[in-house]
């Protein structure tokens, strides 16, 4: 976790430590509420309350500054997570616009506590949302609700990571805030649903490559980075676009960014092509 605790505003954080930050308290969100309730206290939040409702799950991890709300992503042993991915047929959203039909709904099961909750601390608090996988997207929509109802603030910020596309285009059109959309290399959930079903991303693309380096990406980025890891894929036996969507990686990315300690780069040749072998002729007797 972070090296030490908040002592300021999340505003005054660096823009990297920000995205630390929130990369690591939506790997919280994953834990049960009494070690989520320890290792935020540990990094500074004097307040931890846990939403459940019928599998929809989220955080709100609260100190005299700032509130956060860091919504729990998929969890493939949870039938009503893998349900909610799976219903990607596009309904009415609640503000412009279709979004994600499971999305939406684990987002209206919490929304009526979340809103309660925004209402009481934005005149006291700064609002900053975050989430990993179907807590990015949950994230997303909750973000984009704010925006629609005058009585709420807008969100400082939105950070997520290994997002899935959430809604049209014409539903994330409407969004006004800051979004941070954090991409591991070749996180499959970042490719889904797919764009022939009419879902885009939204936010600002933080990209890591193979390396776990932050990086434009381009064409050329992308077609290195699908061989590199096609290739260490062969190697390892693993398949990199699922290891790339573990909130783990996002995490050690961040710290070593946010620490200066970022991996050195061969080339795509120097790395992954066999060096040519010149054969001698046989000598004659």
């Amino acid at each position: 976790m972070l090296s030490t605790k908040l002592k300021s505003p999340i505003a005054e954080l660096t823009q990297s430590a920000k995205g630390l930050l929130f990369a690591e308290l939506s790997q919280i969100a994953y834990y049960p509420k009494k070690d989520a309730t320890k290792l935020a206290k540990s990094i500074g939040f004097t307040t931890v309350e846990f939403y459940e409702i019928n599998g929809a799950e989220a955080y709100r991890f609260m100190n005299k500054h700032d509130m956060v709300l860091a919504s729990r992503g998929t969890q493939p042993t949870q039938y009503n997570d893998v349900k909610a991915d799976a219903r990607a047929f596009p309904v009415v959203a609640e503000t412009v616009g279709r979004v994600h039909g499971g999305f939406k709904g684990e987002v209206d099961k919490l929304w009526d506590m979340i809103k309660e909750d925004i209402i009481r601390e934005q005149a006291k608090r700064a609002i900053w949302m975050c989430g990993h996988s179907l807590g990015a997207a949950m994230s997303t929509i909750i973000a984009s609700r704010c925006r629609g109802d005058t009585a709420l603030n807008n969100p400082k910020e939105l950070h997520t990571y290994g997002s899935p596309r959430v809604g049209w285009r014409t539903y994330l059109a409407n969004f006004p805030f800051t979004h941070y959309r954090y991409v591991n290399n070749a996180d499959i959930v970042a490719r889904v649903p797919f764009l022939i079903f009419g879902y885009i991303h939204h936010g600002q693309c933080q990209y890591f490559n193979h390396y776990g380096n932050l990086r434009n990406l381009t064409g050329w980025q992308r077609v290195k980075d699908v061989w590199r890891g096609i290739i260490r894929g062969l190697f390892k036996g693993k398949v990199d676009s699922f290891t790339d969507h573990n909130i783990k990686q996002y995490v050690e990315h961040l710290h070593k960014r946010v620490n200066g300690a970022e991996k050195p780069q061969p080339s795509l040749t120097a790395t992954y092509v066999a060096p040519i072998v010149t054969l001698k002729k046989p000598k004659k007797d």
